[in-house]
């Protein structure tokens, strides 16, 4: 690369990270932090493809970012079904005629005792945790191969490193997950697909509400997160643009942790804690 005027100019970040032209996939889109991506990445250009369960408010998230002119569709789809990857690729395809970049962002949560866990709650966690983005994005590469590349991100949690009782099943296809965006990254990169993904900590979601609501939870959590708050879904789209666009073009096969510093380490203990 040539250091002129034109390769400085390229790295005003309006363009280093523009999407223009470029079309996403999110799933779990209704949700407290899938539409907050969606709505990053169609802010930085992108047209989006939003994607949940039939009965999820996504025509809902659609119109808001209709109203940000955001060009964006709707598509349901139970990411427990065989099917599932079919029909969003081709919806996408069908819709945007692309697919550049495709954001795993559903999943689901059981807590309870190994002891009390059977094998239908089992599956059903990793089958929508780590089995769904595992064939979707199977089904995603292929179209990007043909067209030149893309970008993968997935989003973890910080139970991929960070063991918690009674998540037993989620933190493992968290690992899991992080540990497939790995492989992807490997297998990929010759075809210009990168794959990357992001763990978030304690977050302020819907969700996770009666975490916050609960006195005792909620101020073991603070007192172990440097920053004092929860983090807000929408501090999660500049991360998810970053590695989305050509910002990241260097960036493959990592977790990053946006937790508020959770798993920085330790303070002092102190009485309330």
């Amino acid at each position: 690369m040539t250091f002129d005027a034109n390769a400085i100019r390229a790295l005003a970040p309006g363009t280093l990270c523009s999407l223009d032209g470029r079309v996403a996939v999110v799933t779990g889109a209704a949700g407290g932090i899938g539409r907050w991506l969606a709505a990053g990445l169609g802010a930085a250009g992108a047209r989006v493809v939003l994607t949940d369960l039939e009965g999820t408010p996504l025509d809902e998230v659609r119109d808001a970012l209709a109203d940000a002119r955001i060009d964006s569709a709707s598509l349901p789809a139970d990411l427990g079904s065989a099917d599932a990857p079919e029909r969003i690729v081709g919806g996408a395809l069908e819709r945007f005629g692309r697919i550049d970049i495709l954001v795993n962002c559903a999943a689901v949560n059981r807590r309870m005792p190994i002891l009390e866990m059977d094998p239908d709650t089992w599956d059903f966690v990793t089958g929508i945790d780590l089995k769904a983005p595992y064939f979707l994005s199977q089904a995603a590469a292929r179209e990007m191969r043909g067209a030149g590349g893309g970008a993968i991100v997935n989003v973890s949690s910080i139970n991929f490193t960070y063991g918690l009782e009674h998540i037993s099943v989620y933190g493992p296809a968290k690992a899991g997950l992080s540990q497939l965006t790995r492989v992807m990254a490997l297998e990929w990169a010759d075809d210009g697909i990168r794959a990357n993904a992001i763990a978030p900590g304690y977050m302020s979601t819907p969700l996770a509400a009666p975490i916050w609501a609960h006195p005792d939870r909620s101020r073991w959590i603070l007192n172990r997160v440097p920053m004092k708050r929860p983090g807000l879904p929408a501090e999660l789209a500049g991360l998810c643009v970053l590695l989305a666009s050509d910002a990241g073009s260097f960036i493959t096969g990592q977790t990053f942790i946006a937790d508020g510093g959770f798993m920085a380490g330790g303070r002092w203990f102190t009485p309330d804690s």
